[in-house]
């Protein structure tokens, strides 16, 4: 006789493993948000130096680009995670290792960060690239210097162009979190993993953390949306 499924959602409403589950929509939630703060941040330095004059700042920012964006994510937070502490001084490699407090959850975000801000930096790049050199010239000819110009004319525009694509390099870190799991970030699907080992009820636990991922991104897609028609230029 055909083994029959015994379902029961109810298990997702009980003691812990609730608390599991909001514990790891928790988690995955500040490990994207950590991750977008350290991939903006970079991406946008990155993108700026590709447009700079110097050529040799241009060929740097290219290999940075290069090396992160082709390597798989999995891979590089397995080497933050597993070579990099081998490779530092013996205090400083098992202080990051075991004694820094979540450990993990930082290796992940640094690892993970880095690989997104590898794209973020060709998007601004690119977006930069698209301003119209005659207004690139005009805010020159006020008096603007260099730096001025970025920061008060090309980076503003070029990140109200962009941000369709900004968006969706968000909801990249977000559902790339998962791959924490594989470094012991408890996050939403290592924590379903959990429920489903201690309960035999996966597709429940599975489903639920379907449903987080799926919700999560309507909403936030909903929100842009409306964003993304607030900051778009005119013409």
């Amino acid at each position: 006789m055909a083994h029959t499924y015994n379902w029961n959602w109810s298990v997702l409403f009980q003691h812990p493993y609730l608390g599991w589950l909001i514990s790891g929509a928790e988690v995955s939630l500040a490990l994207a948000a950590c991750m977008w703060v350290l991939a903006f941040t970079l991406g946008s330095l990155v993108g700026v130096a590709s447009t700079l004059p110097n050529r040799y700042v241009r060929a740097l920012a290219a290999a940075y680009v290069e090396v992160l964006r082709n390597i798989p994510p999995i891979v590089q937070i397995f080497v933050w995670y597993f070579v990099v502490p081998q490779l530092l001084p013996p205090a400083l490699g098992m202080y990051v290792k075991r004694d820094l407090p979540h450990s993990a959850f930082w290796t992940a975000v640094v690892g993970l960060g880095l690989f997104i801000s590898a794209r973020v930096a060709e998007h601004v790049r690119a977006g930069i690239e698209a301003i119209p050199r005659s207004l690139v010239q005009a805010s020159l000819a006020t008096g603007l210097s260099a730096a001025q110009s970025y920061r008060h004319v090309r980076l503003p525009i070029a990140y109200r162009n962009i941000v369709p694509v900004l968006t969706s390099e968000f909801l990249i870190c977000f559902k790339v979190s998962a791959i924490a799991l594989t470094i012991g970030v408890m996050e939403m699907t290592a924590q379903s993993r959990q429920v489903e080992f201690y309960t035999a009820h996966g597709i429940e636990a599975f489903t639920a953390a379907t449903l987080f991922y799926l919700v999560f991104s309507a909403i936030f897609s909903v929100g842009t949306t409306f964003a993304e028609r607030a900051m778009r230029i005119r013409g």
